[in-house]
């Protein structure tokens, strides 16, 4: 058999000679290296959309990969690509680091300088536990081989947008098409989801921040199965332990979800730290909600501006939702675009504040009318994104969905509003 080798190496040199040594391994496959964490997960991702069967049986990871660091990044690969072997290459071959190694999921360490003998070794030993992997898994119909589900994160650019509504709706729709939905509430000091969708809960997110290992029995215990069928992840209700979740926890919580739902949703809320940069930096889609007036204009521009300043995600990356939009108001999405400089998506979001107050203030946003303009330009934006499948999804009682296509605009893998849609300020509930 031969052993397909993909290395994922920063530094050209190291990569060189990598290379080198890898050509000298019989039956062997070396894979051109690749030079970022973006771009392995990227390359993995394409080649798990034809079949599990295209993936390189052995990964190399150097230590001096990013913008992800190793030992994430191997964590990560673990979670999406479970038929795939891990090595990562390191100065420090001590037992410190190879212990902190397999708990995130490598089959090996191999110490620089590199040794013919011993990278032969783990290479050959990684190999066969990845076939012994795909064996299981061309054996069992349940259990997971894809690239992992669609993330789609939603942010804010200001407070009361109605970037929590946008995100349930947008769940609730993927759901109707009949896919697996998991929503993440990760406006972790402020965040609305459970109160829009009138649970009652223990478990949050914030418990999951101090796991290493996220197993599927620990992720499903701190989710909460809502009567919709969403798999809820919910901010904590104490606002202090969002401190608890950081930029380390989040990647390895949105690769848990990804794993095991065909659609994570991700409310970011506006306020930007390291646990939502993460996740928007890793989303295949990031919406950023604004409405059509200057002060949120001007602050979804400084939104842009940042996450480029702070290399989270480019402007063209990014697609910009209106919501509240009408026909009157002087500031209309082409302006919107130009003065953001992100894509527009192509159906705006009418301001109907009177359809939406009864199952705000009721917190049970799932019991939106179908017929509603609001909630039939939410769900025409989830076909826009490619998050249903039209066949499927009944608009309540009326009549199919109409599917509008893929926007394109997916990445290849490498507080939500108090107010939501609201156009006057409600007299009762607003949280």
């Amino acid at each position: 058999m031969v052993t397909r080798i993909l290395p994922a190496v920063g530094d050209a040199d190291a990569a060189r000679s990598v290379s080198a040594l890898l050509s000298q391994l019989p039956d062997t496959e070396p894979v051109q290296p690749v030079g970022d964490s973006t771009l392995l997960l990227d390359t993995l991702a394409a080649l798990a959309g034809e079949s599990v069967g295209d993936l390189p049986e052995v990964v190399l990871v150097h230590e001096r990969i990013g913008p992800v660091p190793a030992l994430e990044l191997i964590r990560e690969v673990a979670l999406r690509f479970p038929a795939v072997g891990v090595i990562l290459i390191s100065a420090d071959a001590g037992p410190g680091l190879y212990s902190a190694a397999m708990d995130s999921g490598a089959r090996g360490l191999v110490g620089l300088p590199l040794s013919y003998d011993e990278l032969s070794a783990r290479v050959s030993a990684a190999a066969q536990w990845a076939v012994g992997v795909r064996r299981h898994l061309g054996s069992g119909g349940d259990v997971f081989s894809g690239p992992g589900g669609t993330a789609v994160t939603v942010s804010g650019a200001k407070g009361g947008v109605g970037a929590t509504l946008l995100s349930v709706q947008l769940a609730l729709a993927a759901r109707a098409s009949g896919r697996s939905v998991a929503l993440v509430d990760m406006d972790l000091q402020a965040g609305d989801v459970a109160s829009y969708l009138d649970v009652q809960f223990r478990r949050s997110i914030a418990d999951l921040a101090s796991i290493a290992d996220i197993s599927p029995r620990v992720l499903q215990d701190a989710l909460f199965s809502h009567p919709t069928g969403l798999a809820l992840l919910l901010a904590p209700g104490e606002g202090e332990r969002g401190e608890e979740v950081d930029e380390r926890a989040a990647r390895q919580i949105i690769s848990a979800l990804r794993s095991r739902y065909e659609v994570v949703i991700v409310d970011c809320g506006t306020q930007m730290n390291g646990a939502n940069a993460a996740a928007v930096e890793m989303a295949d889609t990031a919406l950023l909600v604004t409405t059509p007036d200057v002060v949120a204009v001007r602050a979804a521009k400084r939104m842009i501006r940042l996450w480029d300043r702070l290399q989270i995600r480019k402007a063209e990356e990014t697609l910009a939702v209106v919501n509240r939009h009408t026909r009157n108001t002087e500031i209309q999405p082409p302006l919107i675009q130009r003065i953001v400089g992100t894509p527009v998506a192509r159906g705006a979001i009418p301001a109907g504040f009177k359809e939406l107050q009864a199952a705000v203030d009721s917190g049970r946003v799932q019991d939106l009318d179908s017929r509603g303009s609001v909630r039939q330009a939410m769900w025409a934006l989830a076909g826009e994104l490619g998050l249903v499948d039209a066949a499927r999804t009944q608009q309540g009682k009326g009549g199919r969905y109409g599917d509008r296509g893929s926007i394109g605009l997916r990445r290849r893998r490498g507080g939500g509003g108090r107010h939501d849609n609201d156009t006057t300020e409600p007299s009762g509930r607003t949280g």
